[in-house]
């Protein structure tokens, strides 16, 4: 796969992260982190992803409302940077509410990242947002997500907590993009005029944060979003050319038949400026657009199937 330049790379070694919400973008950033001798731990709610991370050499523990972490003093006591990613509720984050203070009392943290959302920007309506923008979540999901930036905010002003904020667009990736969503026959043409979504591929998602992590600002807060805000449809009919399947009818919002969690999303309309993460981190998005973002993930699956069909052939019998 080529790229136009390279992304940003840890600049130091032999550190250790731990995740809370072991996910999605965390597993690509520990791939990363693990080619430079980091040792990487963290949270699933799942007993089997948690014996799998472990046989990965990921030092995996349980974590949700019926299980804490056992042992916080010990189990922390030589983490240096810290991600946090699991979904708050109407009581704040589960995390802060369980080992906030356990976490605040740690002394060797150099970095912690929180994975926010850009809904809590609430709808503008269109107009362009930035990290000055005041927050006026207009979903129970963005109003959720403010009440946790400002419980760990709260650390950052009172106890030197060295916290860094993300805001997060539209997060996908391989295996997670909208190419995904149509082979599956749930993707949708759905024309709501003047409607612009951000996205932000996973890997620009993984250099934000290295490139933080080489650089603390704590307290600071930043936009993650493609240079290409455009309309859900456009998309789907990008990846439909892409792997040559006819894109679905174009259908109004009004009368589209889509969950409620879907339709929540359409509710806030808003272009999020990326300026700072390249100004202030130096970043270079490897994907700025959808265009080269669903190319590079159709170039996986295509060598995920071209590899898988090797194998296949080697270990045929004669």
């Amino acid at each position: 796969m080529t790229v136009s330049h390279a992304p940003i790379e840890p600049s130091s070694r032999n550190k250790k992260l731990f995740c809370f919400g072991f996910g999605y973008t965390a597993g690509f950033l520990a791939e990363r982190l693990m080619a430079y001798d980091w040792k990487i731990a963290g949270t699933t709610t799942s007993p089997e992803k948690r014996d799998f991370l472990r046989k990965s050499g990921i030092d995996a523990w349980l974590f949700d409302q019926m299980h804490s972490i056992p042992d916080p003093f010990t189990t922390f006591s030589d983490v240096t940077h810290i991600l946090l990613s699991v979904p708050p509720g109407a009581g704040g984050d589960p995390v802060y509410n369980a080992h906030g203070t356990d976490l605040a009392a740690l002394k060797n943290l150099e970095w912690i990242g929180y994975l926010s959302t850009t809904a809590v920007y609430g709808n503008q309506n269109g107009n362009w947002v930035d990290e000055k923008t005041p927050p006026a979540p207009s979903s129970r999901r963005g109003s959720h997500r403010l009440k946790a930036e400002e419980q760990w905010q709260s650390l950052c002003l009172h106890e030197g907590f060295p916290l860094h904020i993300f805001r997060l667009s539209g997060i996908y990736g391989p295996n997670r993009s909208a190419i995904d969503s149509v082979r599956s026959g749930t993707a949708q043409c759905i024309d709501k005029p003047g409607h612009f979504f951000n996205r932000i591929h996973v890997e620009d998602i993984v250099q934000v944060l290295i490139a933080s992590m080489n650089k603390p600002h704590p307290g600071s807060i930043y936009n993650l979003a493609d240079d290409m805000p455009s309309s859900s449809h456009e998309v789907i009919r990008f990846a439909c050319n892409l792997i040559g399947i006819e894109p679905p009818p174009l259908v109004p919002f009004d009368q589209a038949e889509i969950a409620p969690i879907v339709r929540s999303f359409y509710e806030d309309n808003k272009r999020i400026h990326n300026d700072l993460i390249k100004d202030e981190l130096g970043v270079q998005l490897t994907y700025p657009d959808y265009h080269s973002g669903l190319k590079a993930c159709f170039e996986v699956e295509q060598e995920t199937s071209a590899l898988l069909k090797l194998t296949t052939e080697n270990s045929a019998p004669d």
